[in-house]
């Protein structure tokens, strides 16, 4: 998939993930975009590493950023102390135009993403995000107090009680996530 194929999806979850009642601020967008690659299975050919909030990408990072270039996505300003939001560019027609296959082949699992993800903060996006990552990502896919305890080994601000909750609705996720992939 090459980086406006990428682009139109990443559009369409934006716009996703704003209906549901998401911020979207980038750390939104890498968290949705992680579950929609890594959970989903969406080919968006992207490096996740586990960093200060969780899963992060620089190559999404950057694809961002282009995408800001490009006016396919804006900043929408919020109020302080808050970060900006995304918000779809005017170059956004034109890429589903391009791209029509792109925008809608995840289309199922992107709504998945967003219904799943849309209304959570950052904090517990990071929590939810980090728990699946060490479920899947690392040696530590035993039962959930094991996990919990490795979430909170690996981000000390994360409790432990955080942390079962956050292993908790992440194995719930991935129950819809692979009832939508035998559909």
């Amino acid at each position: 998939m090459n980086r406006l194929e990428r682009a139109a999806v990443l559009l369409t979850l934006v716009e996703k993930l704003r209906e549901k009642g998401s911020w979207c601020g980038e750390t939104h967008v890498q968290k949705a975009t992680f579950f929609l690659q890594n959970l989903l299975g969406a080919t968006l050919e992207y490096q996740f590493i586990l960093y200060k909030h969780g899963p992060y990408s620089f190559d999404l990072s950057d694809d961002i950023t282009a995408m800001r270039a490009d006016h396919l996505i804006d900043l929408e300003a919020q109020r302080p102390p808050y970060g900006p939001s995304l918000v779809p560019g005017r170059g956004r027609d034109l890429i589903r135009r391009l791209y029509p296959r792109a925008s809608s082949q995840y289309q199922d699992e992107i709504n998945l993403v967003a219904e799943t993800l849309g209304m959570k903060s950052a904090p517990e996006l990071e929590r939810i995000a980090t728990a699946h990552f060490v479920t899947v990502e690392t040696e530590h896919s035993g039962d959930a107090e094991e996990r919990a305890r490795r979430i909170n080994e690996l981000k000390p601000h994360v409790s432990i009680e955080q942390a079962r909750h956050a292993v908790s609705f992440a194995d719930e996720f991935r129950k819809k996530a692979q009832a939508l992939r035998q559909e």
